[in-house]
């Protein structure tokens, strides 16, 4: 049996072609999951790699390549599972095109946001999946200046050269108060935070189109200065106040979260039934709209359909010549699930 002299560092790739019988050249696509290799062959280039104990040797790649096969992402919130499901989509996409997927979670900061961004810059990773909260440019022009693909995932940044997949959330608003309208409530309020997060802006946008298509249709906002369950706790401890009068008979919240904080603070102080007294729809579709007193409806989004579809948006630029490849943009349709919240005499446990 062949034996690695002391001293070499370890097994080579000239190694492994001289143990499976084959050129340098098959190895490395194996290893790197690329070419036309018969299953035969492959089989026996992973046996002189386990006997061996080959590691291929990412830095020499990153020194030749200027850059690896790994795809950096950062998300803006791992505690909301849709951004757990953008980085299922986008894990699954890499995986079945031969690329290792790196995860930050920016907790929404853009300070912690920016350190990952350099990071994975300094990784040399072969391009970025972005999720972002707020105004991104200078992220995004570094990770663009070094020649590296980013594709921003459910944000449109203003003049930025980059591929896009988004959710139409003017559309997400819009049939989440279309729902509760087309139900017969006409007292209706929105709750979500400030404008500072994108998607918070179109949908606030959606749900005024639609009461501004209805005359007898009225509409409050309510600033929740938070996009989690205790800030709709919140907002039912304040509708504890009002008499059963001055409550709306249709509410609106941005996400899930707070639409499920809202629905569970109104049984918890039997302000009020959901849906009989108040329905009460959110967005987004995730894993906080079936963990209430009672099941959600909510407009999902499908964050595995846009993690998959970024990934594929981005190895498809990694795999197409500069001067080949035109940057766009990938609408995904978002859709009425519908749920407990808006049905009249839906369950609610005691």
């Amino acid at each position: 049996m062949a034996r690695i002299r002391a001293g070499q560092g370890g097994p080579s790739m000239m190694d492994v072609a001289r143990r499976a019988g084959v050129s340098i050249a098959t190895v490395s696509n194996v290893v790197n999951g690329k070419g036309n290799v018969s299953q035969r062959t492959t089989e026996r280039v992973n046996k002189a790699v386990s006997e061996l104990g080959f590691v291929r040797n990412d830095a020499a790649r990153m020194l030749a390549t200027g850059s690896t096969s790994s795809i950096g992402m950062v998300l803006a919130d791992l505690d909301n599972s849709l951004f757990v499901d953008m980085a299922h989509g986008a894990q699954q996409g890499a995986d079945e095109r031969g690329y290792r997927l790196l995860l930050g979670n920016s907790a929404c900061s853009i300070p912690r946001q920016e350190d990952y961004l350099r990071l994975f810059d300094e990784a040399r990773v072969a391009g970025v999946l972005l999720a972002p909260m707020e105004d991104s440019t200078v992220g995004i022009e570094q990770i663009r200046s070094h020649g590296r693909p980013i594709v921003l995932i459910n944000y449109q940044q203003v003049g930025s050269d980059c591929c896009t997949v988004l959710v139409d959330n003017e559309m997400v608003g819009y049939l989440a108060a279309r729902h509760l309208i087309d139900l017969g409530r006409r007292r209706l309020v929105f709750l979500a935070d400030k404008d500072f997060y994108q998607p918070v802006h179109d949908r606030r946008e959606g749900v005024r189109r639609a009461v501004s298509e209805m005359s007898d249709v009225s509409l409050e906002e309510i600033d929740t200065q938070g996009l989690r369950f205790e800030h709709g706790l919140k907002v039912a401890e304040d509708f504890g106040t009002l008499g059963r009068a001055d409550l709306p008979d249709g509410v609106v919240a941005v996400t899930d979260e707070i639409a499920n904080g809202l629905a569970t603070g109104l049984h918890a102080q039997d302000i009020a039934v959901v849906p009989n007294d108040i329905a009460i729809i959110g967005c987004e579709d995730n894993r906080s709209a079936q963990s209430g007193p009672v099941l959600l409806t909510t407009v999902g989004l499908s964050g595995t359909q846009l993690g998959q579809a970024a990934t594929d948006l981005l190895i498809e630029e990694l795999t197409t010549p500069v001067w080949e490849h035109t940057h766009r943009t990938v609408i995904v349709a978002p859709s009425l699930v519908l749920r407990g919240s808006t049905a009249i005499g839906a369950f609610m446990p005691a």
